[in-house]
């Protein structure tokens, strides 16, 4: 159950991966990007964490849903911001949460607006298989399915908890 998950447990074992992940492919300074709002917290804590030296960027993917033409824009727009050209840069793509794949494909062609990376790897907090798309997390702190009428939030960013809630409340 999501009240019972540890946040700062599933972000140091996504660290431990993650530094991992990036020795076995010889990435040596990455960029790190979060998707407003949960993956930009999450990409702030795990950016220090990890000493990264280029600046963190933040993206908001409300111009790239796929849903933009049925359920308008989002009155929380924020600008994206993308400190350095992305054109050949290793990307470290953040979210709190990764479902359907709908959010990380808008992601990815935010993204590709700004350059070609060299590669993206993306990274959740909690990835809870319910794929309608092919995409998936390299690396996620865990996998979890929720029963009919759940959805699970990230609440934050000081503290970080996980909530259960049902849809609609």
């Amino acid at each position: 159950m999501p009240g019972n998950i540890d946040v700062d447990q599933l972000l140091d074992n996504i660290k431990q991966q993650l530094q991992q992940y990036l020795k076995d492919r010889d990435i040596q300074q990455p960029m790190m990007v979060g998707i407003h709002t949960g993956g930009v917290w999450l990409a702030e804590r795990l950016h220090q964490q990890l000493g990264l030296e280029a600046p963190l960027g933040v993206l908001d993917i409300s111009f790239y849903r796929d849903d933009f033409t049925r359920v308008g824009l989002n009155p929380k727009v924020r600008p994206s911001s993308i400190p350095l050209a992305t054109e050949d840069q290793h990307l470290i793509l953040v979210d709190d949460v990764v479902m359907t794949g709908r959010t990380i494909r808008a992601a990815l062609n935010e993204l590709f607006d700004y350059g070609r990376p060299a590669s993206v790897t993306l990274v959740s907090l909690l990835d809870l298989n319910a794929r309608e798309l092919p995409i998936r997390p390299d690396i996620t702190g865990q996998v979890m399915q929720l029963q009919p009428g759940q959805q699970v939030k990230l609440l934050g960013p000081e503290p970080l908890r996980l909530e259960l809630q049902e849809k609609g409340a």
